[in-house]
């Protein structure tokens, strides 16, 4: 496994972060169909840890905070000691119907990582992301309840997660302005067969020495080259209407013809790709089934050539933005 900076800071971490979104309550609701009960869940974290894996993704709104119980249990079973792992986490999706439950105001961030470290079994988090921009609250009250949880130790770095360039833009203004932690971190929806980030998100990242951890690398499977095959994942939220174009069919073949010339899986050639791009930190894969993490691994070591790439990116074809909301 290779380790790497995350974004300006000087820690290190794996590649990979395995996202935990998949570990939760499988019965009902958002995840019905497709998430991992714990019992299901342990062994992928298992295999990260002995795969070299050090960086792990939840957020406190997966199964209303299930899947960072699961993820806190399986590292303290599995795992070597907490100094050793980087837990990531997030706050701002709602976790129940009070209108305080949600956001990103001081009342509620105060709340929720108490809430998520409880859950986690830690005393704190290596990276506290906003799962979105929250409109309701002003950016310095976001900004100084994040750098007050770094300051008192239950956070070490902050991050964020989807959103507009220029909402990005802002919130590093104001805090270099006002002396507020900055983002290290950009968590965004980036993949070959999604690339409209290319145009400002990621160029701001690079100049700002934030460190891309895109979700989302395989775009829900659809870029694993199995796209007519549909999944229980790809009838929900984002993916349920989306890459649906037939220009979208034409990266999918373009990913497979690659990967049958290099003798690889097309998930190998699209997370390969993805890996080699500027700013990339650590993409954020799921694993839900045995083969999902010796396939990552197998992409950290896959070569592609110039004229893979230029096959890869020739038939894109630009779509409206979407997965900020």
């Amino acid at each position: 496994m290779d380790y790497v900076n995350l974004g300006a800071t000087g820690v290190k971490v794996s590649r990979l972060c395995l996202g935990c979104m998949t570990y939760g309550d499988g019965t009902k609701g958002f995840g019905a169909g497709w998430m991992l009960d714990e019992a299901a869940s342990r062994p992928f974290i298992r295999e990260a840890l002995e795969l070299g894996i050090n960086f792990f993704d939840s957020a406190d709104v997966y199964s209303r905070g299930l899947s960072e119980e699961i993820l806190g249990r399986a590292l303290k079973d599995f795992g070597p000691s907490r100094d050793r792992v980087i837990i990531a986490t997030k706050v701002c999706l709602p976790m129940g119907e009070d209108p305080n439950q949600r956001g990103l105001s001081r009342k509620h961030i105060m709340h929720a990582i108490d809430d998520s470290l409880r859950r986690l079994g830690t005393d704190y988090v290596d990276l506290y992301q906003i799962h979105r921009h929250d409109p309701g609250t002003p950016m310095e009250e976001t900004l100084e309840a994040l750098t007050d949880l770094i300051r008192v130790g239950k956070v070490r770095y902050v991050g964020a997660s989807s959103m507009w360039a220029w909402q990005l833009a802002k919130y590093l203004y104001l805090a270099d302005r006002h002396g507020f932690a900055r983002f290290v971190t950009m968590q965004n929806f980036y993949n070959l067969a999604y690339r409209e980030e290319e145009r400002e998100m990621n160029p701001l990242c690079r100049a700002e020495g934030v460190g891309l951890v895109p979700w989302g690398p395989m775009a829900g499977g659809f870029l694993a080259g199995n796209r007519r095959a549909e999944t229980a994942r790809s009838k929900i939220g984002l993916y349920a209407t989306r890459f649906c174009r037939p220009e979208d069919d034409k990266v999918v073949d373009a990913v497979n013809a690659v990967a049958e010339r290099l003798q690889a899986k097309p998930g190998q050639v699209a997370l390969a790709w993805l890996l080699n791009k500027p700013g990339l930190t650590a993409p954020i894969i799921g694993a839900s089934k045995p083969h999902h993490l010796n396939d990552a691994i197998g992409a950290l070591e896959l070569k592609l050539g110039t004229e893979d790439i230029a096959a890869l990116e020739s038939v894109y074809v630009p779509q409206a933005v979407f997965g900020h909301s």
